[in-house]
């Protein structure tokens, strides 16, 4: 396999929008294809979760690529639930890599925003697996059971995994990307409103609008692919084995180091997937930069704050920064990018960053991904 670079990146605000899914990716992309100054590529990944019902919108990788004047390149849309902006990344990695192309658009985005609150809980729900959706299972009240076995089995309190919504709004206040830019306490927290006991508002991600987009080349950047990897799970969490870890990230972190030839205690900083905080406590163990249990501990003693010996979720992660599903994943890959090339602002990391993870939840942890870059 051939080396593949990180030539260009583009990312819009989250939050609230009026515009189309299509308008969004589109103002990604071409921030994206500026920043790698091209005006062409070979090929177009677009990843997405569930544009049809979110947005009313399909044949959405033809399309954009008929608005960005890319026709007539291959244009392809990837989904893999929540996962599927990162998935749409790992896409354009295998083409560039395979020397088929030699430059690959990836973009992502979900439009959220359009439907009412108990709609996009609905369509949510979709992902888990029916025999437990059936007897009223949503997203959140499936992760409320994960995280009272966790609390179970290693002590940790709402107040200790309400700190990763503290931190993460922190590092969000000033980003021009955010959903979020206000601090809150760990009294806000806990007095939000329950959605899935011991789960309160505040411990869940936003409902969003955005789209990130990446440009991967066989061309020498100042970025480079290094490592990643993909795992899956048993969608029925009555199949699973253990509940307070994901196999998904498991696997997908032991294949993406293998392949970077590195270890988790190389790693300078990390985006995990926190759609729900104490999903970040999780993903930083299964992840290996704690022994499982003590990801919280971690997190308490400042471990992973921006100034700590680990920084996760620099950019505000999916709690402040928003989590439009479908782009999630590909947003995590643009922020490390930023943060390796020195360019992420108000959000930069004041010291050297050699290797940067990300780590993208599908679904309820049934299809995980795991990006190891380098700056170089």
């Amino acid at each position: 396999m051939q080396e593949v670079y990180i030539s260009g990146g583009g990312m819009t605000k989250f939050g609230k929008r009026k515009e189309t899914l299509v308008d969004l990716m589109v103002e990604s992309a071409r921030k994206a294809l500026q920043d790698a100054g091209k005006d062409k590529v070979d090929a177009l990944y677009v990843g997405t979760m569930n544009p049809e019902e979110f947005a009313a919108e399909s044949n959405i990788a033809s399309v954009v690529a008929d608005r960005l004047g890319l026709v007539p390149v291959p244009a392809t849309r990837i989904e893999t639930a929540s996962s599927s902006g990162a998935a749409a990344f790992d896409e354009a990695i295998y083409a560039a890599a395979s020397g088929y192309f030699n430059s690959v658009l990836a973009i992502a985005g979900e439009k959220m925003t359009s439907v009412s609150t108990d709609r996009v809980s609905k369509i949510l729900a979709e992902v888990i697996a029916p025999e437990e959706r059936k007897y009223g299972a949503t997203m959140p009240a499936l992760a409320a059971m994960i995280i009272r076995r966790y609390i179970y089995k290693y002590g940790m309190k709402e107040k200790d995994f309400a700190e990763v919504a503290v931190k993460n709004h922190k590092n969000a206040v000033r980003s021009p990307y955010a959903h979020f830019n206000k601090l809150i306490s760990v009294k806000d927290v806990l007095r939000s409103k329950v959605i899935a006991d011991p789960l309160k508002l505040y411990d869940c991600s936003p409902i969003s609008d955005g789209a990130a987009s990446m440009v991967v080349t066989s061309e020498k950047s100042r970025v480079k692919l290094r490592g990643l990897g993909q795992g899956s799970e048993h969608v029925p969490l009555t199949r699973r084995k253990k509940f307070t870890t994901f196999q998904s990230t498991k696997i997908a972190a032991e294949r993406a180091y293998k392949m970077a030839g590195i270890y988790p205690e190389d790693i300078s900083f990390a985006e995990i997937h926190d759609a729900f905080t104490p999903f970040e406590i999780i993903g930083s163990e299964d992840v290996g930069f704690f022994e499982p249990g003590m990801g919280w501990i971690g997190l308490k003693e400042g471990e992973t704050s921006k100034t700590g010996r680990i920084p996760i979720n620099p950019s505000g992660g999916l709690k402040a920064r928003g989590h439009p599903v479908g782009a999630s994943g590909l947003a995590q890959v643009v922020e490390a990018v930023w943060q390796l090339r020195g360019e992420a602002e108000d959000r930069q990391i004041e010291r050297e960053l050699k290797y940067a993870l990300t780590q993208s939840i599908g679904g309820l942890a049934t299809n995980n991904m795991v990006i190891i870059l380098e700056a170089v």
